[in-house]
């Protein structure tokens, strides 16, 4: 949950921000005035004028202010201090020096922060995608700085940036200074974990006397419920849906309406009932997840997943990670892999009983064999670490569109990845999702796409007209807090075949 007045959210003392000749301030007020006059054409549109204004750094109204003028700095020296750790524990003294130059590196990039440098050429590491990162600086940001280059531009800048202190390394490529947090996340969540392991460890059996429009209408209410546990990031009541038979899906559909109601007051624009009426209807499919968090979240993901598998409606899955550590905590196939396997050999839960950790052992033995089936696949393009929006996937990486045009449905977790798919511009909040998602709505190919996103910045689409103001004014923190979200869908034009330009 974003808090601006958290402690974690405080910025070193000695961060100061020289903002240099910055255009004039602008109001939210003004953004909200601007906005009206737009979406930019088509051919206007490039990653330095989305189709509604950016948010940038300069932007005081806004959380894109308060993310690079305090998060990003507290982050990066977060960061610093976890390498310093690490060096504590080396003894081999070329390991030693090599990552102390990794930590003069990162001092460097804070100080670019502090110091609202302008961005810089990606030095070249070897790594794939330097080419499409320069050649995106000196086309669209030549001359801009953290702060007046749009937002999701310069953060992911950052990212990238912290990538290259590491990748310059002769023994510290792979380092991940955000490991250990991660790995934390999981491990203090015991309670939602067993809550979910201890439901879902058996493997569910089909009901032979429950009737076809039963079983699809019990897949309808269980799909609502996991959906939101894989939403929200914690699990609401299961125990009404777990083991229905005919009769109780009758008693549920006349008295628990208000049960699921008040579990998705929050969620502003909720394509929730389409979306079930959809994915319930798929046999043997495919479901691609783009992956967030790792920890706890990608731990809920893949019980969605596995339920997705066991209920007939998927017989693949496909999980897209991270490359590189990313924005702290998305997943990479380290995190990936480490969940996986302390799911069956950890023992990260000092007060678990037997019967709790049996129940997540049967868990990970079977995702590990649903891996070793190609039930399950993890996948890492190199696109999903790129400045590039996703407006920008089927020009920039027409492999990767080709692909998830193949699937059935594609998820998106998460705020960063909604403000990808949305460009990260002040659209009017009751914009439609399809014409926020630009091409990955509109191109042939583009497959069925679902954001699920719980609200942390300033972006917000796909919501009913008035709510937005009204929200304004009763909780000016509303598109930061956490606490709303949304489910949204566009139908995409699957079947139909990509056209590329030469």
């Amino acid at each position: 949950m974003s808090n601006k007045n958290h402690p974690s959210a405080q910025a070193p003392r000695k961060t100061m921000l020289n903002l240099g000749n910055l255009p004039p301030k602008l109001k939210a007020a003004d953004m909200k005035q601007a906005a009206s006059q737009y979406p930019r054409t088509p051919s206007r549109v490039n990653p330095n004028q989305p189709p509604w204004p950016a948010y940038r750094g300069y932007h005081e109204y806004s959380f894109a202010h308060a993310t690079m003028g305090v998060r990003l700095p507290t982050i990066l020296g977060k960061a610093i201090d976890d390498v310093w750790k690490t060096l504590n524990q080396e003894y081999d003294e070329d390991r030693i020096v090599d990552l102390v130059n990794c930590i003069h590196r990162m001092e460097d990039l804070m100080g670019d922060l502090q110091g609202n440098s302008k961005l810089r050429p990606i030095v070249d590491d070897g790594a794939g995608d330097v080419a499409l990162w320069n050649k995106e600086i000196a086309k669209f940001f030549r001359g801009k700085d953290f702060m007046n280059a749009p937002w999701l531009f310069a953060e992911a800048y950052k990212y990238r940036r912290m990538r290259e202190c590491f990748s310059l390394s002769k023994y510290w490529v792979d380092y991940d200074v955000f490991f250990r947090q991660k790995c934390d996340t999981f491990s203090r969540s015991s309670q939602a974990v067993f809550e979910l392991s201890q439901r879902f460890s058996e493997p569910q059996k089909p009901d032979g006397n429950m009737s076809e429009e039963a079983r699809l209408e019990k897949n309808k209410l269980l799909f609502h419920e996991l959906t939101q546990v894989c939403l929200w990031g914690n699990s609401t009541d299961l125990s009404l849906l777990i083991d229905m038979t005919e009769e109780d899906i009758k008693k549920l559909q006349s008295t628990g309406g208000d049960h699921l109601a008040a579990t998705e007051k929050n969620i502003l624009g909720n394509h929730l009932t389409k979306l079930a009426e959809y994915v319930c209807k798929v046999k043997g499919g495919r479901i691609d997840f783009v992956l967030d968090n790792a920890g706890f979240e990608l731990y809920c993901d893949l019980v969605y997943a596995d339920w997705l598998i066991q209920s007939g409606i998927c017989d693949k899955v496909i999980f897209h990670g991270k490359k590189i550590p990313w924005f702290v905590s998305d997943v990479t196939k380290k995190d990936w892999d480490w969940i996986l396997n302390s799911c069956v050999y950890g023992q990260l839960f000092g007060d678990a009983t037997d019967a709790e950790v049996e129940s997540l052992r049967v868990l990970g033995h079977r995702w590990k064999q649903y891996e070793k089936e190609g039930k399950w696949k993890y996948e890492q393009h190199p696109f999903w670490c790129t400045g590039y929006t996703f407006w920008d996937l089927h020009s920039e990486a027409p492999d990767l569109f080709q692909y998830l045009s193949e699937s059935d449905l594609v998820i998106f977790k998460g705020d960063l990845n909604h403000r990808k798919l949305t460009y990260d511009c002040h659209a009017p909040l009751d914009t439609p999702f399809n014409m926020a998602i630009g091409p990955l709505a509109s191109e042939p190919g583009a497959p069925p796409v679902c954001s699920l996103r719980t609200i942390k910045s300033d972006v917000v689409v796909g919501i009913p007209p008035g709510v937005g103001d009204k929200l304004d004014e009763e909780e000016p923190g509303w598109k930061i807090s956490g606490k709303y979200a949304v489910v949204l869908l566009s139908e995409g034009r699957k079947g139909e075949a990509p056209i590329y330009q030469n």
